[in-house]
């Protein structure tokens, strides 16, 4: 192909591609005010996780069925998939409507997610594939930027045309949507040699059966209690289905789901444990620090997104650096090792945090996640798909996103499990302190405080000690504009929780620090997948 064809088929990819990214960003700074709308905070795992498992899970079902059926056809169906569940998800009227829209919404997410990345894996070598990084990420970084303003523009609105502010979140995504697949239609042409094959449908059963119970575990486990019947019985079927999957994809060979060959290349299932640690690690955490920002430094939903510049600025800089490196040299093993050291170092720094400490703190923490990740992001997905032939390139891509994608899931599930797990503990133990308690008692005395409408729902929840482990549970509101010595044990107690995040995230991290000493990176490769298929056909 040449240079002009490659860039028409970028745009393609970077305009749906735009469109999923922003999604997350807008999303993921709104989230406290739609918790608080539809007064669910504790429950807004659900809305991450459903659209997590879906996402996840359909990954590997589209990049089977695009090696089989081409990429257009696919891209195509996701994106109209994505625009329904977000029309849905603007509808939305609790918290657990919520979830199943974003679920819709997921399904469509999941051919966004790894069919770009396949494309550039069929028109690019794997080492030339480094100097376009730059068109992606400048996507990413514009929509990293922009989204949480716009978020947080929208969350703050009480109304936009009669319609509440929140819901503008998911109804922006129909423009940009539309836009994206006129787009695709016009510039997604990549060569495509049709192949027949069987399609592994137990096999997309069987991964389902896997995937749902362990995130049902890790997310509902400290309510059932972990080892409670239904959670053993969330472990049995994990188990089984697992062994079951294994065994159905052994007996469908080359037209399995995940193809088992695929693990016979160490560096394919080095690169997949690794994206498996760092999704988990990073996920989990970073799904933690906007809400950090919110509850403890007081930031609304606008700036705790622009806050979030430092981790987009070094994921920016270290991608592009690390992208020009691989492109000049073709050796990239470094970057793993000293990504994920600085992702590792970055979340201990985090687990120092407490309230008291300058905003500034956390920036440092930020940045260095974000220098970290820029260096894992690229590199291993160029691993996973120089390990493998043009015939298996989507799969073999999806695949590597769906480990990935699983380890965020689980880490985003169990990272909310810790953190809502460990919150009563720690609000009893701030409230607890004597300094706080006098704080408390100042300001009870204060006829100001007592007079000040904005203090009344804390005052009241003081009346009843018991409830205070589960306050910050459902609506966090109540804090907005409370007298800082009534707030103060709110946001000890939240601060103290996260810590246990980051430490969680440290530790899941750093034996990604340790396993990326053994990823085994092998020459990369000088043809694209498609001048492959062309050679071999010829």
């Amino acid at each position: 192909m040449t240079h002009k064809q490659i860039l028409l088929v970028i745009v393609g990819l970077m305009a749906a591609m735009f469109l999923s990214s922003l999604n997350q960003t807008v999303v993921g700074t709104a989230m406290k005010t739609i918790a608080d709308d539809l007064a669910g905070l504790s429950l807004q795992a659900w809305v991450t996780t459903a659209f997590l498992i879906v996402s996840t899970v359909s990954t590997p079902i589209y990049g089977k069925l695009s090696d089989i059926f081409g990429r257009r056809p696919l891209f195509l169906a996701a994106i109209v998939i994505f625009l329904i569940g977000s029309l849905l998800s603007a509808l939305a009227n609790n918290m657990y409507e919520l979830s199943i829209y974003r679920a819709v919404q997921g399904l469509g997410a999941g051919g966004l997610m790894a069919l770009p990345l396949t494309v550039m894996g069929d028109i690019l070598a794997p080492r030339e594939r480094a100097k376009y990084q730059g068109y992606f990420l400048a996507v990413f970084g514009v929509s990293s930027v922009i989204g949480p303003l716009i978020g947080g523009l929208f969350a703050g609105a009480d109304q936009i045309m009669g319609i509440a502010g929140w819901r503008w979140v998911f109804l922006l995504n129909i423009p940009i949507g539309i836009v994206a697949l006129v787009m695709v239609m016009a510039f997604l042409h990549v060569p495509h040699t049709a192949r027949g094959a069987r399609i592994d449908w137990w096999g997309a059963v069987l991964v389902v059966a896997s995937v749902v119970p362990a995130i049902l575990v890790a997310e509902q486990g400290r309510h059932w209690g972990w080892g409670s019947p239904i959670a053993l019985a969330m472990y049995a079927t994990t188990v089984l289905a697992t062994v079951a999957f294994i065994l159905v994809e052994r007996r469908m060979g080359d037209d399995a789901l995940i193809p088992l060959k695929l693990f016979s290349s160490s560096t394919f299932s080095v690169a997949t444990v690794l994206g498996v640690l760092i999704g988990f690690g990073m996920f989990g955490a970073m799904m933690t620090i906007p809400l950090y920002l919110q509850m403890v430094s007081g930031a609304t939903p606008t700036e705790s997104g622009f806050l979030m510049l430092p981790m987009i600025g070094g994921l920016m800089v270290s991608s592009i650096v690390s992208g020009n490196l691989i492109a000049k040299n073709g050796r990239y093993k470094i970057f793993p090792v000293i990504g994920s050291g600085m992702l590792a170092a970055s979340f201990l720094w985090l687990a120092f945090a407490s309230a008291d400490k300058p905003l500034w703190y956390i920036l440092v923490g930020m940045a260095f996640a974000g220098l970290g990740l820029g260096q894992l992001m690229q590199t291993l997905t160029i691993a996973s798909q120089n390990s493998v032939g043009h015939a298996d390139m989507g799969v073999a891509t999806s695949s590597a996103t769906f480990f990935r994608q699983m380890g965020g899931t689980l880490g985003t599930a169990v990272v909310f499990s810790v953190l809502f797990g460990v919150l009563p503990s720690a609000l009893r133990s701030a409230f607890g302190d004597p300094a706080t308690q006098a704080g408390i008692a100042a300001a009870a005395a204060d006829p100001r405080v007592l007079a000040d409408p904005a203090n009344q729902a804390i005052l009241q929840l003081l009346q009843n000690p018991a409830a205070v482990g589960d306050s910050l549970n459902g609506d966090s509101s109540f804090l907005i504009g409370a007298d800082p010595r009534l707030a103060a044990p709110f946001l000890e107690g939240f601060a103290n929780a996260s810590t246990t995040v980051f430490l969680v995230s440290f530790a899941v991290v750093l034996a990604a620090f340790v396993l990326s000493f053994f990823l085994k990176a092998t020459p990369l490769r000088e043809k694209s997948g498609i001048q492959e298929a062309h050679a071999e056909a010829s």
